[in-house]
């Protein structure tokens, strides 16, 4: 949300507020257990605003926050309110220099789950183990908790200040160690490799923090790899066990829905359109599961409801046999435009290199040089990030990580060949409403490497759609369509950090190699890669994702699903395993 859409705070609570020695920081984290209706935060908000002395950017974590409590939010909040689903919310203001993350769950499940280190502290009185403020706490960190909490503050390392007669305590951290680095001063310089979606959002992101980005691309334009096709859809994924591809897909989903309204919105900074998305049961235990998914999720209507064949029937305006969901916020979007829009946003920030290829990275003296297939350098910074899908496995840095190329064709047909549609309708396969006279249907999972059109793959795609229609599919159609290639890595979720040195030795860093803090990694090398078929909603989060790791900023995700997106764990798993086999 930009400052110009966020109306004032309320008065009245500054002066209830602890002491906010942000003076000359670059970034300032808040947490707060105590959040209720966020009038403390827009306290905040607005002394934030008024010091010429402030921070760059303010964090303000919010662990359980009342997911439901829209309503009761101050009216400066409620528009910007996430639909009530679990997980790490972040919402941007003031041109994303402020970030509110609501966390929704437990409040102690969400304070075990933050990678963060904090200068401020509001719990309340309600919070079980202050131990856990300690893990995040920096050196001098305030607080403030309810009285009857001193005692549990003090064995936790806070020196407490205690009013007789106060309900409330405050009390500053006094740590018996250095604190850790808060940001590398290093030159803010990146080289990002790859134009598609994954390397355009991280450009957005690493400029919107006043960054300078060098973008290089084989291709003459943004986009043509596997972010090439017309459309794409963007819709989140469900699971009966809400396992680790349905919480971040959930998460990533709606902060896409965030970002690309702070850069115009689709259909308008970008063609597309939020026409919502029914996705079909497959067939009758199907639709059983995704009932036992409703009633279990309890999803809010906004985000995600179970609709049986009558009213899914409704919707379509076709018949259908098993019912569906329907996503009213999913929808279809031109990545190639999504991705013009993203590099817009950099301004003078971005330099792009189109028509050049890198065969080879070099680090020389704390800088990353990207060298062409001449030995020439390209582009030379301290900070580079892979963002080219497979051909990342082409530099020696990467060779090792287990990516693979899967090809996808998308099929292209006249408007008017199936009945139109008022929404994307999907199941095996999806289809989208007529755009420029056109229908995009797709796309299959082929085993072969071919880039040529195939009818085979086309009547795949044409067969699924016209039996989601209940209907032959069409016998003369022109085969038209795009071939690409999405990167995947064996447990279909992206690689999102710093990537791994390539061989793990018997010790390292002075210790054994036994989590994933404990691999070494290669300096200043990051990936942003096998998006798989979701590059549209994952590209925004593992942009921020990766954007807050560089700056040593709170993670906008749970520490579980970031430790599950880290490039180093299939290395990991391998050595744990080659341990275990030597041992044995």
């Amino acid at each position: 949300m930009r400052r110009s859409d966020t109306p004032a705070p309320p008065t009245g609570r500054d002066g209830d507020l602890a002491p906010l020695p942000w003076s000359g920081r670059a970034h300032f984290v808040v947490l707060d257990a105590d959040f209720g209706s966020g009038e403390r935060f827009l306290a905040i908000l607005r002394r934030w605003r008024a010091d010429p002395e402030r921070p760059l950017r303010l964090h303000y974590l919010a662990p359980g926050a009342d997911p439901a409590g829209a309503q009761a939010m101050a009216p400066a909040l409620r528009a910007a309110w996430p639909p009530a689903v679990p997980g790490f919310h972040r919402i941007m203001f003031d041109d994303g220099r402020v970030n509110l993350d609501l966390m929704f769950g437990a409040p102690e499940f969400c304070l075990a789950q933050i990678d963060a280190r904090v200068d401020a502290f509001y719990v309340g009185a309600a919070l079980r183990s202050p131990m856990v403020l300690a893990r995040l706490a920096l050196p001098g960190a305030t607080l403030v908790a309810g009285a009857a909490q001193a005692p549990l503050l003090g064995a936790a390392g806070f020196a407490c200040q205690v009013v007789p007669g106060a309900t409330h305590v405050h009390a500053v951290f006094a740590a018996r160690m250095p604190p850790p680095p808060r940001s590398q001063r290093q030159e803010r310089h990146a080289i990002v490799i790859g134009a598609g979606l994954a390397g355009a959002a991280a450009c957005e992101r690493l400029a919107a923090r006043g960054w300078h980005l060098t973008l290089i691309e084989r291709h003459a334009r943004p986009a043509q790899g596997a972010s090439g096709n017309r459309a794409g859809i963007f819709v989140p994924q469900l699971s009966k066990d809400d396992n680790r591809a349905a919480r971040l897909s959930r998460a990533a989903f709606l902060f896409a829905l965030r970002q690309w309204q702070n850069i115009g919105g689709v259909g308008r900074a970008f063609a597309g359109a939020a026409c919502g998305v029914l996705q079909l049961a497959r067939d009758a235990d199907h639709a059983q599961v995704q009932r036992q998914i409703a009633a279990a999720g309890h999803y809010p209507p906004q985000y995600a409801t179970w609709l049986e064949a009558d009213a899914a029937a409704a919707v379509l305006g076709a018949a259908v046999s098993h019912g569906g969901w329907l996503f009213g916020q999913g929808g279809w979007a031109h990545p190639a435009e999504l991705c013009q829009a993203m590099l817009a946003a950099c301004g003078a920030q971005l330099e792009c290199k189109f028509s050049s290829d890198v065969a080879a990275l070099v680090r020389v003296d704390g800088q990353w040089q990207a060298h062409g297939a001449d030995g020439a350098i390209v582009a030379r910074a301290p900070t580079l990030i892979l963002a080219n899908g497979s051909g990342a496995t082409a530099m020696a840095q990467a060779s090792t990580l287990p990516l693979a190329a899967v090809r996808g064709q998308v099929t292209y047909l006249a408007a008017g060949t199936f009945p139109p549609l008022p929404l994307v309708l999907c199941r095996e396969a999806y289809m989208t409403p007529p755009s420029d006279g056109m229908l995009s249907i797709g796309a299959t999972y082929d085993a072969d490497g071919s880039a040529i059109l195939s009818a085979a793959s086309q009547r795949e795609n044409l067969e699924k759609i016209a039996s989601m229609l209940g209907q032959a599919p069409p016998k003369h159609a022109p085969l038209l369509g795009r071939v690409g290639f999405r990167c995947v890595a064996p447990d279909r979720l992206p690689l999102i950090g710093a990537l791994p040195e390539q061989v793990l030795t018997e010790r390292a860093q002075g210790g054994p190699i036994e989590r994933l803090r404990d691999v070494p990694r290669q300096p200043g090398l990051y990936g942003l890669l096998a998006y798989a078929s979701r590059g549209l909603i994952w590209a925004p989060l593992a942009a921020e994702l990766l954007a807050a790791q560089i700056e040593n900023e709170p993670l906008p995700l749970e520490s579980a699903l970031v430790a599950a997106l880290d490039p180093a764990r299939f290395l990991l798993k391998q050595h744990r395993r080659a341990h275990f086999h030597k041992a044995t």
